[in-house]
């Protein structure tokens, strides 16, 4: 069965979409079968794609669960999408019963081991949608930035996931912290990174050793919808993305997270 990521973080603004694309990316890049998946009702993943809106989306396999996820995939130059809709925030209010926070789970078990990893770019908010990603995931990864509210939220996130892993997925494990829009030079970074490590210790996970400098350019890469190793692929922050993917790939060869 393919491994589940979750990139997740209730704060906006820390490079959540960026960051599941170019993990995606970096992954296809390495041969790895790849399926992102936008559970953002921004859609933000789906434009920066290129992906359509409009037709068969997620929304439609939260609200109906004999829906084939095949139908809902799209083919794209960076992937296989399936995208958000600007409606999916309305399951909320549509998803009742004792089933609500399997939805996602059930309609991906459906695509075997059509694909080696499926990336998940989550909503900033913990929500039933968010839930359900958890319940689907097989670990979380954080992109968060070195400052004192990123740090807060790492924690909060970490109630959710134990909640969760409680509730309704034990194999969900939180598998780390990417540091994004790195600015190693000043001081305050440092002290916050320093903090993070130790909250990071605390739950039991860790500050993974790429970071992702601050730079316009994976901004640029988003805007003319590409992953940044198709935008900039000899830039600082391509390199740092392909570490991060690097580091995430040894990590899972050595059994850091088990199966």
């Amino acid at each position: 069965m393919p491994r589940i990521l979750a990139i997740t973080n209730q704060k906006g603004g820390v490079g959540k979409t960026t960051t599941t694309m170019n993990l995606g990316a970096g992954l296809r890049l390495r041969r790895k079968k790849v399926l992102f998946i936008d559970m953002d009702p921004q859609c933000s993943l789906t434009y920066i794609m290129g992906g359509d809106s409009e037709g068969w989306s997620v929304k439609d396999l939260m609200v109906n669960p004999g829906l084939d996820p095949v139908v809902t995939i799209q083919q794209l130059k960076e992937g296989d999408l399936i995208p958000s809709h600007r409606e999916l925030g309305t399951v909320e209010m549509i998803l009742t019963g004792s089933d609500r926070a399997y939805r996602l789970n059930e309609a991906l078990k459906k695509l075997g081991n059509r694909y080696d990893y499926i990336v998940i770019d989550s909503p900033p908010a913990l929500s039933v949608l968010t839930v359900n990603i958890m319940t689907a995931a097989s670990g979380v990864i954080v992109p968060a930035l070195p400052d004192i509210f990123s740090l807060q939220g790492v924690g909060e996130l970490y109630g959710a996931i134990e909640v969760v892993r409680e509730q309704c997925n034990p194999r969900l494990r939180l598998y780390g912290i990417l540091l994004t829009r790195d600015v190693k030079r000043l001081v305050l970074n440092k002290s916050m990174r320093e903090m993070l490590d130790e909250t990071a210790k605390e739950i039991n996970t860790r500050i993974f050793h790429a970071t992702i400098r601050e730079a316009v350019t994976v901004r640029e890469a988003a805007a003319v919808r590409k992953s940044i190793f198709s935008y900039a692929p000899g830039s600082k922050q391509a390199q740092d993305y392909g570490a991060f993917v690097d580091e995430f790939l040894r990590l899972e060869a050595s059994g850091a997270w088990g199966n």
